[in-house]
C-alpha cells in the first residue's frame, strides 16, 4: 500500500492520535498522584492526620501490648516483608538486572533503569529532609535513622517493583501473563508498604505518600523510556539479536 494513499494516511492519523491520547492519559495520572501527595503532604504537616494515623497504628499494635498484632511467627513474617524494601535488598536486585542488561548489550536501557532507581532515591529523601516527620514512638520496633514522610521502603518498592512489572509485560505475549506480572508488582509494592506500619516504623500517611510518589515516578520514567526508545536512544526488542524479552521499554 502507498504510503501516502488516503487509507495509510487515516491509519497513521488513527495511530498518531491514540499515541497522543494515551501519553495524555498518563500524564493526567502521574499529575493526579502528585496531586493526591501534595494534598496528603499538606494536610500530615498540619497535624491534620494524626487521629487516622494513631487509629491504624493501633489496630496493628494495641495499647499496651508488647508488640504487634499475631504470634511470634507473624511477627518475623513482617520483618522478613518489610526488608524486599530496604535498600540491600533493592540494590541486590537492581544490580542483578543491570549486569543482565549489560551482558546482552542493552546499555540504555540498563542506564534507564538505574535512573529511574537512583532518581526515586534521591527523591525520597530530599522529600524526607523537606519535612523532616518524626517516627511513631512506638517501642521494640525496628531501629531506623532516617526521617519518616514519605516511606523510602514504599516509594522506591513501587519504584523498582512497578520498574520490573512494566518491563515484564514486554516479555509476555499473552494478557493473562501481562496482568500477572503487573499484578505480582503491584502486589510486592502494597505488602512492604503495609508491613512498615505493621512493624511499628511508619505512620499510614508516610506510606500512602510513598505510593504516591513512588508510582508517579515510576510511570514518568516509563513514559520517557518510550519516548527515547521511538527516538532510537533506548535499545528496540531484538536490535543485537537478543529476543524481545531483553527490552526494557519496547
Amino acid at each position: 500500500m502507498n504510503r501516502f494513499s488516503p487509507s495509510a494516511q487515516t491509519s497513521f492519523v488513527t495511530r498518531l492520535g491514540k499515541r497522543e491520547v494515551g501519553l495524555l492519559a498518563t500524564l493526567f495520572c502521574v499529575a493526579a498522584l502528585l496531586f493526591a501527595f501534595a494534598l496528603l503532604a499538606g494536610e500530615v504537616m498540619e497535624g491534620d492526620t494524626m487521629t487516622f494515623d494513631n487509629a491504624v497504628a493501633h489496630f496493628f499494635r494495641p495499647l499496651g501490648a508488647a508488640g504487634p498484632i499475631g504470634p511470634a511467627w507473624v511477627h518475623e513474617l513482617g520483618r522478613d516483608v518489610t526488608a524486599l524494601g530496604s535498600m540491600v535488598v533493592l540494590c541486590f536486585i537492581l544490580a542483578a538486572v543491570v549486569g543482565y542488561l549489560l551482558l546482552i548489550r542493552k546499555r540504555g536501557a540498563a542506564a534507564l533503569v538505574v535512573g529511574s532507581i537512583l532518581g526515586g532515591t534521591l527523591i525520597s529523601f530530599g522529600l524526607k529532609l523537606l519535612f523532616n516527620r518524626s517516627r511513631p514512638e512506638i517501642p521494640g520496633g525496628i531501629q531506623v535513622f532516617t526521617a519518616s514522610f514519605p516511606s523510602s521502603h514504599a516509594m522506591l518498592s513501587a519504584v523498582t517493583y512497578l520498574t520490573l512489572g512494566a518491563l515484564m509485560t514486554r516479555i509476555a505475549a499473552d494478557t493473562r501473563l501481562k496482568a500477572y506480572f503487573m499484578g505480582l508488582a503491584v502486589f510486592l509494592t502494597v505488602v512492604v508498604g503495609l508491613s512498615r506500619v505493621y512493624v511499628g516504623v511508619h505512620y499510614a500517611t508516610d506510606v500512602l505518600a510513598g505510593w504516591c510518589v513512588g508510582s508517579a515516578w515510576a510511570v514518568l520514567c516509563w513514559v520517557v523510556a518510550l519516548r527515547l526508545q521511538r527516538r532510537g536512544q533506548v535499545e528496540q526488542p531484538g536490535a543485537t539479536g537478543e529476543p524481545d524479552a531483553t527490552s526494557f521499554a519496547a
